[in-house]
């Protein structure tokens, strides 16, 4: 059998960058996992041994790469995937699965897309130091979730340093200013009745075009994530406070507490007050 350390995170509804689960693995020869997808961005680093990744590209069409230690693999979200140890030269490695708002812009600086899913180092320095990270929290899964969250970060940006193909961040470019502009205002209004033509004007664009640049830079449209940003809030609210499941809908934007409701078991498949009863803080 396979020598395997796996940790599944709770949920803490960290809304920038979440953590979903993480661990280590010797695999057998030829072991095999897929063909499958996931939902979140998966990420493995091989410490040893080499394999086989086949995945799908931008266009669906099924490629196969080589993977060996010093190496990683990023799998993306609704990828077909099949990745596969060598009969003779297994591989170990070590793996996080993670997604979030910034999830998508932070795996494009490092390079990494469904045509270039293969991880290569251009400083060794930066890459121990993001192995180390891996490794830690394989072996840390008890640990509280923002001590593990922290190490998430840590990870993260060594990944994108290290990354021989990183690009430029576009944090001075227009599109970045607006988007900006953007969060701040729903972060500021999300308990207001706004829409996302109420946002475009606040930034000064024309709707489609709004909506066309929030999208490819946050990996949601803007209404779905005033949503998703609404219903966090809730959770939180449901989780730390006594209101009632209607000021809590009033609190995040929801006047009419069936319209909440239906959202909020839409996000998190159960009731406000199901989801309540199981998370509520003791």
């Amino acid at each position: 059998m396979s020598d395997i350390i796996f940790s599944v995170f709770p949920n803490e509804n960290f809304v920038d960058l979440g953590l979903y689960q993480f661990g280590w693995e010797r695999c057998e020869p030829a072991h095999s996992f897929g063909p499958a997808s996931r939902n979140h961005y998966l990420f493995h680093y091989v410490l040893s041994g080499t394999g086989e990744l086949l995945a799908d590209d931008s266009h669906g069409v099924t490629q196969h790469y080589q993977i060996k230690s010093g190496q990683g693999f990023m799998i993306f979200p609704r990828q077909i995937n099949t990745y596969v140890a060598d009969p003779h030269l297994p591989w170990e490695y070590v793996w996080v699965e993670f997604d979030g708002l910034r999830a998508k812009e932070i795996v494009e600086i490092a390079g990494l897309t469904p045509d270039t899913p293969v991880y290569h180092a251009h400083s060794k320095e930066l890459r121990e130091e993001m192995k180390k990270e891996l490794i830690y929290m394989a072996d840390h899964g008890n640990e509280s979730p923002f001590h593990l969250i922290g190490h998430l970060y840590l990870f993260i940006d060594y990944m994108s340093r290290s990354s021989a193909s990183m690009r430029l961040s576009s944090e001075g470019s227009v599109r970045d200013f607006y988007i900006k502009e953007a969060l701040s205002y729903i972060e500021q209004n999300f308990q207001n009745d706004i829409s996302v033509e109420g946002i475009a004007e606040v930034c000064g664009l024309n709707r489609s075009y709004f909506g066309r640049i929030f999208k490819e830079t946050i990996g949601k449209s803007p209404k779905e994530f005033l949503m998703n940003y609404r219903m966090v809030k809730a959770a939180e609210l449901l989780k730390l406070t006594d209101l009632s499941i209607g000021d809590v809908g009033n609190a995040v934007g929801y006047p009419n507490q069936l319209h909440f409701s239906r959202a909020f078991k839409n996000a998190y498949g159960m009731s406000p007050r199901e989801w309540r009863n199981k998370n509520r803080m003791k």
